[in-house]
Order: structure tokens, then sequence, then C-alpha cells
């Protein structure tokens, strides 16, 4: 008896040493932008009433059905070293019960935590065939970090309103309520993925698998064609780079991913990664689950907010320049917006041209 409870504790030990995080509070590894974000989505008009609806009707029995009949579950006798690498994430991040994680076809890089009442893991045979043993330590590190968060919840309702909205979308204003909930929660979708990012690292516990692995997902498999510090400097330039209208295109851009762009994912991580914050979960120094209940709404409000007014600080971006111009007194943003506008509009057509031709772009 005794013999088969040490032998069922040393197949959650991870297979190299790393760093233990015993009772870690997912506010440890959580963006800031992550939590405003939810917080927002919940204060959008009708959330609360469609959340609860279809809380309901979600069909998840069918849902857990369906991987259990059309995909391979993995376990100690099929992907082991998948299974081996999730309870390893489950043993760092402390989480008691290991999620059923399940590797299903498609030739797409993927990989999902969904779920209403218990978490499902979900890898494409694309992203497992892509990816190297510590690559894809991060990304299932990256998933029960989602776990962990409980973000599966709203990932999943996501899935089902984006899919109705497309079934209800020739009804004369029928989908622009869930439209606007589909919005808020891709938003939301998007802050969660750099929350996950860092869970992953701190499974991994290796900075440059993490930076691989998203290179990957951006270039495939040509690592000898790729470096992390090149890559890195493509979400420099995207941030820094073009004018006011390139800032409302990349605004544009980005609505309807529920991903941030790969370059932004590396180059937000490799920031935490360097942080004191970051240091200190790898000290022993963070928050603990026990401590959840008495945590501040007003703190992580505080906090969310100097993040945002950091963002806008520091942000080379031409727009969120312009903002912090704005917020700091210079003047009025309507004026501005329309002298920059004005401006770059002028120098576009400085060559004398006619703007025949406009239509082609």
């Amino acid at each position: 008896m005794t013999d088969g409870n040490q032998e069922q504790e040393h197949e959650n030990v991870p297979s190299r040493n790393r760093t233990r995080f015993p009772g870690i509070s997912s506010r440890a590894y959580e963006h800031p932008a992550d939590r405003s974000a939810l917080v927002a989505l919940r204060k959008l008009t009708g959330f609360d009433t469609i959340f609860k609806a279809l809380s309901g009707l979600l069909p998840e029995r069918s849902l857990r059905l369906l991987f259990l009949s059309d995909s391979v579950r993995v376990s100690d006798a099929q992907f082991v070293h998948l299974n081996t690498m999730l309870r390893d994430a489950c043993y760092i991040l402390d989480l008691e019960k290991v999620p059923p994680m399940y590797v299903t076809q498609d030739p797409k890089p993927n990989a999902m935590c969904i779920g209403l009442d218990e978490p499902i893991i979900v890898v494409t045979t694309g992203l497992v065939e892509l990816l190297d043993e510590e690559e894809m330590r991060a990304v299932v590190g990256h998933e029960v970090g989602h776990a962990l968060s409980g973000h599966s919840v709203y990932r999943t309702i996501l899935l089902f309103l984006t899919g109705l909205a497309l079934k209800v979308a020739w009804i004369p204003l029928g989908n622009i309520a869930i439209m606007a909930i589909v919005t808020a929660l891709r938003e939301w979708f998007r802050k969660s993925e750099l929350s996950a990012d860092r869970a992953g690292l701190l499974v991994g516990q290796d900075l440059q698998a993490s930076m691989r692995g998203l290179m990957k997902i951006a270039g495939g498999n040509h690592l000898h064609e790729m470096n992390v510090d090149a890559f890195l400097a493509q979400a420099e330039e995207y941030e820094a780079g073009g004018d006011l209208r390139d800032s409302v295109l990349k605004i544009l851009n980005v609505l309807p991913r529920t991903h941030p762009f790969t370059t932004v994912r590396a180059a937000e991580l490799k920031k935490w990664a360097e942080s004191r914050e970051f240091q200190r979960v790898m000290d022993g120094h963070y928050p603990r689950r026990e401590e959840d209940k008495d945590t501040s709404v007003t703190d992580s409000f505080r906090e969310s907010a100097s993040h945002y007014s950091e963002t806008v600080r520091t942000s080379k971006d031409p727009l969120m320049k312009l903002v912090g111009d704005i917020a700091g007194g210079a003047g009025d943003l309507g004026g501005k917006l329309r002298d920059k506008f004005a401006g770059n509009a002028g120098n576009g057509n400085s060559g004398g041209g006619s703007g025949k031709g406009t239509d082609a772009s």
C-alpha cells in the first residue's frame, strides 16, 4: 500500500529539477490587463444574463463525449510524454486535479482549455509535431495556467457565441448584442493569453524554449532560419512604426483575433521574465490561493490602472503617445487628431497625384 502511494507520488515529480510553487494563486502570474479586461467584460450590459443562460444550455457533456469519441486521450498508455508533461505542470503549479487532455487531428498548431464544470485541455497534432519537448512543456504549462485561472468557462462561451453570431447574422439587429459581447470576450481572451504565457514560463522555466515555441507558431519549423533577437525586433518595429493611420489599422487588425500577435506575446513574456516580479515568484514570494478571498478589488483596479498608465507613458505607438500628451494636459484630443491626420494626408498627397486608383488599396 505504501509502495503504491510512493510510486504515485513519484509519477508527479518533474523530469528535471524545477522550482515548485505550492499553493500559488493565479494572481502571481496574471497580467494586469487580463484582470481589468475581465472586470470590464462582466460589467458589459447583458453579459450576466447571457452568461447565466448559456451556463445551463451549453452542451458540455456533448463536448466531452465528442473529444472522447473522436480524439486521443493522453494517458499512461497514449502520448505518454505529453501525460508526463501534464502531470509535471500540475505538480509545479500545485493544481490538485489533473485536467483531461486530448490530442485531436488538425494540421494547424493550436491548443485550448475549455469546459464549464471542469477544464479540458486539447492540443492539435500540428502543434505536437511542430514543437520539441521543452517548447511543448511551456505550452502545456500555458494551458494548465488557463485551468488554474478559471479561464476555461469564458473561453467556452466565446467559442459558442462566435458560432451563434454567424448563425443569426442574417437577422436584422439580431446579432448586435451578441457581437458586442463577442468583441469584449475576444479582448479579454487576448489578454488572458499573456497571463497563460507567464504560467507556461513558470512551468517550463526555460525562456529560450518559450521564445522558440512562439517563433515556430509564427514561422513554422525552420529554427535554423530564425533568430530570437530579430524576432523581438519585429515587435519593437510593430509597436513604434508608422503614423496614426497605422495605429488605427493595428486596432482593426487585432479586433477579430482571439490571440495577440505572436511577436507581441514574445516581447511581453521577455519583459516579464526580466522583471523583479518574476524573480520574486521564482524565489518563493508569491500570493497564495488561501489569500484570494481577502484580495481587495480596489487594489486590483489600482494595479490595472497603474499598468495602463505605464503602458501609455512608455509606448512608442503614435496613438498612445498622443493619448499620453492629452492625459498630460497638452491640448485637446479632437484637434490634435484632426491636425495629425490632416498632416499625414497632406504628406501622402505631396507628390501631386490626382487620387486616381485609390480604390485598389
